[in-house]
């Protein structure tokens, strides 16, 4: 009876020690699982900004001019230059100083891979890892490369390196259109959320697809101005802000209504019947003399379309901006849809705004 009193307390004894170590386990992984979860510090920043991080000779060197020249050149067509990125500089020990500032949305590191004396080369090879700078010692052609994520979630950072100033120079030029392309989708979701940041005029919406047969997701602080048979006025108006679009519906007739002249002609007819001041004998036009109208044909949801951009003025009266344009043609109908948005905004940069019209404009669909 002993023999077994005691073969109870071991066994007792037993079931403690695993129940313990069980516990260790389980407290064990709970703080690697807490540890994975925990949250990662977001990134922040506007659209069209770019951190570049290089050392203080390169930027304010010939290699940061050609940069500047690329990435600052102007946004297309604005009545007063404005840049197609915002750039700031940081080097390394700028981001090692204040933590904050490897929380950006978007970073381009850019410097001498091979140099040994120089921080962002250091900061090149340890992200790059050793089987990438291997190869982009035996590849020229490997110069650039992309990475999310790095410092905070959400982040888009473009690594564009080379082994010397006139390689890293060349790299910049012919690089340039695809490093913006997707610094620009990456950008696209910020755009959309400032475009629709009173979400979907939904009423609006569904007029339009009635009277016009065209989808399109109307932003919700776009009111109705106009609507006159095949011909739809939207207004968004702020203190500082009038953002206007014009819908108009017209049959298709040859190709020379997908011209510059025709598009002009399409245009100018519009702004002569619904646009002007309170003074008499005032009206919208196309100024295409002090800056040239840009035409260019798109596919947009796979639909054949000529696009247009410049500037628009007031006969008679001091008032002007910029314009976006889209002819689109809808083949099921044989029919053409002349959308135009055009800003009022003086005083106030207008980049950021004509990129919301562009984003709305994306969602025309027949």
């Amino acid at each position: 009876m002993i023999k077994d009193r005691l073969m109870k307390i071991d066994t007792s004894n037993l079931y403690q020690a695993l129940f313990c170590l069980l516990l260790v386990v389980m407290t064990s992984c709970s703080n690697e699982m807490r540890s994975s979860l925990d949250p990662v510090e977001s990134a922040f920043g506007q659209a069209n900004s770019i951190v570049v991080i290089a050392d203080k000779n390169v930027w304010e060197g010939p290699i940061g001019d050609t940069f500047q020249y690329y990435f600052e050149g102007a946004y297309p067509i604005l009545p007063q230059p404005e840049p197609l990125f915002d750039l700031k500089h940081f080097t390394p020990e700028d981001l090692r100083a204040e933590p904050i500032r490897k929380r950006k949305r978007t970073y381009i590191v850019l410097g001498d891979i091979d140099d040994e004396d120089s921080s962002t080369g250091q900061l090149l090879r340890t992200d790059l890892g050793d089987q990438n700078v291997s190869r982009a010692a035996k590849e020229k052609s490997f110069n650039t490369t992309m990475g999310k994520n790095r410092w905070a979630t959400g982040q888009t950072v473009v690594y564009l390196f080379g082994s010397n100033e006139e390689e890293l120079t060349k790299n910049i030029k012919e690089k340039f259109p695809a490093i913006a392309k997707r610094i620009n989708k990456a950008d696209q979701q910020i755009i959309k959320e400032n475009a629709y940041t009173r979400g979907v005029e939904v009423k609006l919406s569904e007029k339009i697809k009635t009277e016009l047969g065209v989808d399109i997701q109307v932003p919700g602080d776009y009111v109705l101005a106009i609507h006159d048979n095949n011909t739809i006025w939207l207004r968004s108006e702020t203190d500082f802000l009038s953002s206007n679009i014009f819908l108009h519906k017209l049959p298709y007739k040859d190709k020379k209504q997908f011209t510059q002249e025709g598009m002009r002609s399409i245009r100018d007819s519009i702004g002569r019947k619904y646009v002007s001041t309170e003074i008499e004998n005032t009206y919208m036009r196309t100024n295409d003399v002090d800056l040239p109208m840009l035409t260019k044909v798109i596919t947009l949801n796979d639909n054949y379309a000529m696009e247009a951009r410049g500037i628009w003025d007031i006969v008679n009266d001091y008032m002007g901006g910029p314009f976006l344009s889209y002819l689109i043609h809808n083949t099921s109908t044989n029919e053409l849809l002349f959308i135009d948005g055009f800003i009022h905004a003086p005083g106030k940069k207008k980049r950021n705004y004509m990129q919301h019209l562009e984003e709305i404009f994306s969602t025309v669909k027949f």
